[in-house]
């Protein structure tokens, strides 16, 4: 389960938007918004968010326990 309100979180702090995230990985903003929603995205997208937000520890963001 991805925990959304750290990848919020994580986007505010690098000064970006969910837009602009949503564009660096090729969906549409109203996509991200149902994928913030579901809490699923694919590997690749977690992958480039990863690399575009500079997240050291994306374990703990992405592949969370609940």
């Amino acid at each position: 389960m991805i925990k959304t309100d750290e990848l919020r979180g994580v986007i505010a702090k690098n000064g970006l938007s969910q837009s602009d995230v949503a564009k660096k990985i090729g969906i549409t903003p109203k996509t991200f918004y149902e994928k913030m929603k579901s809490g699923v995205f694919g590997s690749n997208e977690i992958q480039i968010m990863i690399d575009e937000l500079h997240i050291e520890d994306p374990a703990s963001i992405f592949f969370a326990k609940e």
